[in-house]
């Protein structure tokens, strides 16, 4: 019976997921619906509001707003967002965020190292691109079925008569290891996606997209090489970033000159 329970349970999670294509035509195993996500990204909006200090100076909102609405234009029409929310946060983290639903939040201490509104459209088009291409739909159903996957592992061993002791070590292996050899490489592998789409979500939005090298050579000296060791992290090192961008930057570079034959250069001044 318990075999059963387990066979079943494992198919219901798996049957539960949607196969689809990112932007960028990565294969992805999606849980939740669009509006289960939008309802989600609404929410934790909602909560950063109430408990971060919100920027209120009217140059800055007119700043930013004026660099996420030109990003946000070049969203396509499917994804059902008619306009998107931007906030400023009076905070030293030098960070900015998107969420599902079309929320924008930029936090004051970014704007010290993105210091023209090239470098920060290349910040904000890479947050834009994590909510285009599913990234927190996707690391939620990850993060499912891979505790799906521990709780399937823990009854086989208990099937197997493992003693406790052992069944302890070994789940803490799988633990690391799912976390190491899956989680760190997948989120690794969402923000180098979300780099190549904020890079043409720049481009065609008129901003310059050789300031994306330039942002992220402003962020490698800003953490003073305080940076772990790509493997350790979620996030690939500034390094490799640097090298991906500058290999996608002749098509970029089309796109912007596209943009600014159409008459397309955001006048985003602070």
């Amino acid at each position: 019976m318990k075999k059963t329970l387990l066979a079943l349970a494992a198919f219901t999670v798996v049957a539960g997921c949607q196969v689809t294509k990112s932007p960028t035509g990565r294969t992805q195993a999606l849980m939740y619906s669009n509006a289960d996500m939008s309802t989600l990204g609404a929410q934790s909006f909602d909560e950063m509001k109430k408990k971060e200090k919100i920027v209120t100076d009217p140059r800055v909102n007119s700043y930013v707003g004026c660099i996420a609405d030109a990003i946000t234009a070049n969203v396509d029409a499917s994804y059902g967002v008619k306009s998107w929310e931007v906030v400023v946060f009076d905070s030293p983290q030098i960070n900015a965020f998107a969420l599902p639903g079309g929320h924008i939040g930029v936090y004051t201490g970014l704007m010290k190292v993105a210091t023209t509104a090239d470098q920060l459209a290349a910040v904000m088009g890479h947050e834009v691109g994590h909510v285009l291409a599913n990234h927190s739909n996707e690391r939620l159903s990850r993060n499912q079925l891979t505790n799906m996957g521990m709780q399937i592992a823990g009854g086989a061993f208990d099937l197997a008569g493992i003693n406790p002791q052992d069944k302890q070590l070994y789940m803490q292996g799988l633990g690391l290891g799912a976390q190491y050899g899956v989680a760190m490489p997948f989120g690794r592998k969402q923000e180098s996606e979300s780099d190549e789409i904020g890079l043409d979500l720049m481009a065609k939005a008129g901003f310059e997209p050789q300031a994306s090298v330039t942002l992220w050579q402003a962020m490698a000296k800003a953490s003073g090489g305080n940076q772990p060791m790509e493997f350790l992290s979620t996030h690939p090192s500034n390094e490799r970033r640097i090298k991906d961008l500058t290999k996608n930057m002749s098509a970029a570079n089309a796109l912007y000159n596209q943009a600014v034959s159409a008459g397309k250069r955001p006048n985003c001044k602070l």
